[in-house]
């Protein structure tokens, strides 16, 4: 049953309530300056209740942006490691002093496109993907797992485009100055830490944050436990990095059970920053960051006919996306994989 009122304002205008009453839901009503809107009204919320829509719309209005964070904070967040938490929570914080005051019912592509585009004026495009990525992610938990809202605005808002990933490896005649560098460093773990860095393209705090007991000498393998993408990885160890390995661990200390411990806080990992930076001095490398070790390593694999399948799995990369910057570096491989198939097929026809 639906119906509309009528009534005359202060400065002499009508104003028109329409209300809708369905047997087994709440009254609903609204007021509008023309009858052909109240009308309009009237048909979309009884259309809207009848489908089951109507009353996620109402949870939208009851519910502001800084709910949304607030519940997102204490309920998701603390799902993800520490590095994760700091990262999500600080970007959801700046959309919410951006736009926390609104209701959720009022948020809308058109808003967050201003903010996107006042967010691009101070940060990179990359950056500006993140806040974004956060911000999708708390609107998808609002939509599935609360029902606050209906659909995720931020899926109509268009990305920035974002750089090409940097790949910046060392060539031989670098990589060999760097690692003698290392190996002359008054930091006694510096070259076993930068060799197992090249060896298994670790992050850096995978590597500094493993424990002995993450470790296999016998069978040449270690876990990470806690990864940027919070999934466990069996990382291969071979060669020099497992001799060197070997070596470290018959000078285990007993205050830790980290593998490379601060010499003032033994609890906590050693800062190798400064060292890696003098030897890179020292070897006139330039340009050159810790991460970059990692490209090295997956740089090194493509060159060496690795696949971009196996290099994601090695790096712990859950698509091939991250990696596809490596692909023209295999392009040899693939042309040799292309012209084995093309002599089984054909013969020497």
């Amino acid at each position: 049953m639906a119906r509309i009122k009528s009534r005359t304002v202060a400065d002499g205008s009508l104003r028109y309530t329409a209300e809708v009453r369905l047997k087994g839901y709440p009254a609903q009503s609204a007021t509008f300056k023309r009858i052909t809107d109240a009308k309009k009204w009237i048909q979309d919320t009884e259309s809207a209740i009848r489908e089951g829509r109507h009353f996620k719309t109402l949870e939208s209005k009851k519910h502001t942006f800084s709910d949304l964070v607030d519940r997102y904070i204490k309920v998701v967040i603390p799902n993800y490691n520490k590095k994760e938490q700091a990262e999500r929570k600080s970007k959801l914080l700046w959309w919410k002093e951006k736009i926390g005051v609104y209701v959720l019912a009022d948020i809308t592509p058109p808003l967050l496109v201003d903010c996107r585009d006042s967010l691009g004026e101070i940060r990179a495009p990359a950056t500006v993907v993140r806040y974004m990525a956060a911000l999708s992610h708390a609107f998808t938990i609002a939509v599935n797992e609360w029902q606050w809202v209906d659909e995720n605005p931020v899926k109509k808002v268009k990305k920035p485009t974002e750089p090409n990933g940097r790949i910046r490896f060392l060539d031989i005649d670098e990589r060999e100055r760097l690692l003698i560098a290392c190996k002359e460093s008054s930091s006694e773990w510096l070259y076993i830490c930068v060799i197992l860095a090249l060896s298994t393209g670790m992050r850096k705090a995978e590597l500094m944050s493993l424990k002995w007991h993450d470790v296999n000498i016998k069978e040449g393998y270690l876990i990470l436990h806690k990864t940027k993408n919070g999934t466990r990885r069996r990382v291969p160890l071979s060669g020099l990095g497992l001799s060197l390995l070997k070596e470290h661990a018959k000078i285990k200390r007993i205050d830790t059970n980290l593998l490379f411990p601060s010499n003032t806080n033994p609890q906590k990992p050693i800062d190798m920053g400064a060292a890696f930076r003098y030897a890179m001095d020292r070897a006139g490398v330039e340009n050159f960051k810790w991460h970059d070790l990692r490209h090295c390593t997956a740089s090194y694999l493509a060159m060496n006919g690795a696949s971009l399948a196996e290099i994601a799995e090695i790096l712990g990369h859950k698509t091939l996306a991250m990696v596809k910057r490596y692909a023209h570096l295999s392009d040899g491989h693939v042309s040799n994989v292309v012209a084995s198939m093309n002599a089984k097929i054909f013969g020497d026809i």
